[in-house]
């Protein structure tokens, strides 16, 4: 209580001398100015301390690294910014100067971070290795990681185990947790791993292909390098071995903000949360700044990326149900990792797609689905089958920019880099990922890969509803390509202009 009463004097010592300098840099009297914003200055300052808390500022320095410090700082202060702005906005009619506003706030940011910096290295004299909470074997059959040691374990320590073993995941987690736990777990087996931890050596510590079924407790989101702990993981256990981890999706952290904050203010913070924690990791230079704020914490990950991540990593998914708050996730070991070294985060992708002859060609497009949402082609479809035109039904996997780019033809506008290099011509059959190519009757896969695929395919001409009258359209296109190429080209193409100029065709 202390501490924290002294960091909000130091706080408030800084502002004020920040305001004095920012009264300063305007021409008029200091005394004039601080006679019309003394009222104002008050809540100025209450504001400040307030939003201050709420974002830890003033939190203890021992227990936060430096980047929490600068973090909690520069959160603070951006949230700060757009509620006196806001306040500002409405009460637009009483003049207040902007000048002193923002130099005000930008000089006590300085200030701040100047000054917690030296409290930190005074306080902090060593750097801390990794926290001891980082890691926890919460159960193994015997501590020991050998199979001798599995071997000679007695019926009272085994039910020993077994009691520690629920009491550790229900203190770390919840009653609920060890109840989906019992379902997909045999609790008698000797090789099973219960662990919260977020750090990828901790998983390489473990004997290969020992434990069948692994169960980490810490969320997907504070994990660095996501996708190298689950194939870590999947090194660890044999085929059909079980790995079950729990993730805060998007969905669900939007809704704990929107709960856990004021309206106004719960806006500003999900907006900053969002472009730092989501937008940031996808751009080259950006991402130094999130990883050096953040050290690839509590980041913002969606629910299709997480099963696309499992599902590119060697797993499929059994069972996901939602219990306070995470989304806890079954997985199955089925193969071995893809070792996906390129993944495409940023607006633009490219993708795998089938040429003329079978060869591989790289599509443009802008993004319009989650990362490694191209991961989940077979889970899609098995889960939810086909709907009209095509597509897969109640695919999760496109975001909400998405539907609107593809309503549009935006997203297919990079395709014309694929027309210059010669991959595709302007009218002709989809290019199709492996996947759904596998789905086409042989004869028509025969005749596909006879010619390249096409800017403009024969659905916007025929608009069928569903795969079978889909690959109707595609064969009597190709067939009448094929006897006369440029005069079948020439209709298509006006034919499909004007669908979807007076129909308005769309891709879904």
């Amino acid at each position: 209580m202390k501490r924290s009463a002294a960091y909000i004097f130091i706080d408030i010592c800084i502002l004020l001398a920040a305001s004095v300098i920012a009264l300063w840099l305007k021409p008029t009297a200091i005394i004039i100015y601080m006679k019309q914003y003394f009222q104002p200055f008050l809540l100025f300052i209450g504001i400040w301390l307030l939003i201050s808390t709420l974002y830890k500022k003033y939190a203890k320095l021992s227990e936060q690294s430096y980047q929490d410090i600068f973090k909690n700082i520069i959160t603070s202060n951006f949230m700060f910014l757009g509620v006196a702005a806001l306040l500002m906005y409405l009460t637009r009619d009483t003049y207040f100067s902007r000048l002193i506003f923002f130099s005000t706030v930008g000089l006590a940011t300085l200030f701040e971070l100047t000054v917690w910096s030296a409290l930190y290295f005074l306080v902090v004299t060593k750097s801390r290795d990794i926290p001891e909470d980082s890691f926890h074997t919460l159960h193994t059959a015997k501590t020991k990681r050998s199979k001798k040691h599995i071997t000679g374990v007695t019926k009272d320590e085994f039910s020993y185990a077994l009691i520690n073993m629920k009491n550790a995941i229900v203190k770390e987690a919840s009653e609920n947790v060890y109840q989906l736990l019992s379902k997909h777990i045999d609790e008698l087996n000797p090789k099973t791993l219960v662990l919260s931890t977020t750090t990828l050596s901790n998983i390489e510590y473990q004997p290969d292909q020992f434990f069948q079924q692994i169960i980490n407790l810490k969320r997907i989101n504070d994990i660095r390098f996501i996708n190298k702990f689950f194939e870590a993981v999947n090194t660890k256990i044999p085929q059909n071995g079980i790995f079950i981890s729990c993730v805060e999706t998007k969905e669900l952290r939007k809704r704990r903000i929107f709960k856990k904050y004021p309206p106004i203010i719960n806006s500003f913070y999900y907006t900053f949360d969002f472009i730092l924690k989501r937008v940031f990791p996808k751009f080259p230079y950006t991402k130094q700044i999130y990883f050096f704020l953040t050290r690839g914490e509590n980041r913002v990950i969606s629910k299709a990326e997480t099963f696309g991540r499992l599902y590119s990593c060697g797993f499929e998914l059994i069972d996901d149900i939602h219990i306070n708050g995470l989304l806890y996730i079954v997985a199955r070991k089925i193969k071995k990792p893809a070792y996906d070294m390129k993944p495409t985060y940023g607006p633009f992708i490219t993708l795998r797609r089938l040429g003329k002859n079978g060869k591989a060609i790289k599509v443009y497009k802008l993004r319009t689905m989650h990362p490694y949402a191209e991961y989940l082609q077979d889970y899609i479809y098995q889960r939810y089958n086909l709907t009209e035109g095509g597509k897969f039904k109640n695919d999760f996997r496109v975001t909400s920019a998405g539907r609107i780019f593809r309503k549009f033809w935006i997203d297919e506008l990079p395709m014309v880099f694929n027309l210059l290099k010669g991959d595709i011509k302007i009218v002709g059959v989809r290019p199709l990922s492996q996947h759904y190519f596998s789905l086409y009757t042989p004869e028509l896969q025969e005749k596909r890969l006879k010619h390249k695929p096409g800017f403009i395919p024969p659905f916007y001409v025929d608009l069928p509803k569903t795969l079978e009258e889909i690959m109707a359209s595609e064969m009597k296109y190709l067939n009448a390509y094929e006897k006369h190429p440029f005069s079948t080209d020439i209709k298509y193409f006006f034919a499909a202009f004007k669908n979807v100029l007076f129909k308005k065709a769309r891709s879904k």
